[in-house]
């Protein structure tokens, strides 16, 4: 009877134990990864943000991920590799996004700059609720046991870069000719793996093109 399921409801809300409530900023925090600004050196036609590059990350990866497990024997979890991308610069709402030329100046930086990360890294972590923090730690910084998560994230963020400077080009901006080369060079190393191969050749094409180009197969 409906107002049997309507008691039964109240008193199993009424035997929870009080909810905590206790303000967290770390949601606010993550909001903001929309303001820092990516290629802070660079003059873009288009700006980006590093909440926008995530997205493209997590969706790369993602497809990394299914593409090496439908073609290459692989056995990973896509939809886990695509939760690790989302956050895999989420320290630089602290941070912010420190230019390539700067963070590989020297492996004294680079080692600096890691520390940074890890530092910052917990700070975020510490804003959460004591019972959340473990759950979101492995978010945050991939465990070592996941290596291939992190290989994968990493080949994704390396395809983003790259075409980021296919669109910028694309627009007649030479400002991201340099960058393309470099990164277009580590695009085919990455491009052993398989999965980054079969991405790079089915996929990247598009990005140089216009929209009534790409829109031609739909008729």
């Amino acid at each position: 009877m409906p107002g049997a399921q309507r008691c039964t409801s109240r008193e199993n809300s009424a035997s929870l134990p009080p909810m905590k409530t206790s303000p967290s900023h770390f949601f606010a925090y993550m909001a903001r990864m929309k303001l820092i600004s990516r290629w802070s050196l660079m003059r873009c036609v288009h700006s980006e943000n590093v909440q926008e590059h995530s997205l493209q990350v997590a969706m790369i990866a993602h497809s990394l991920a299914l593409i090496k497990n439908k073609f290459f024997g692989g056995d990973i979890n896509p939809e886990r590799v695509a939760l690790h991308a989302i956050f895999h610069d989420a320290s630089e709402v602290l941070t912010g996004d420190l230019p390539t030329p700067v963070k590989y100046f020297s492996p004294e930086i680079r080692a600096a700059y890691q520390d940074i990360e890890a530092h910052a890294t917990q700070q975020l972590l510490a804003l959460l609720p004591q019972e959340l923090r473990e759950d979101y730690a492995e978010l945050l910084d991939v465990p070592d046991s996941q290596p291939e998560i992190h290989r994968l994230i990493k080949a994704a963020d390396t395809l983003a870069a790259y075409i980021k400077c296919l669109e910028e080009e694309a627009t007649g901006n030479h400002e991201f000719s340099r960058a393309r080369k470099t990164i277009e060079a580590k695009v085919v190393e990455l491009s052993a793996a398989p999965e980054v191969e079969y991405f790079r050749k089915n996929f990247i094409p598009s990005f140089a093109l216009s929209l009534d180009e790409i829109s031609s197969p739909l008729g």
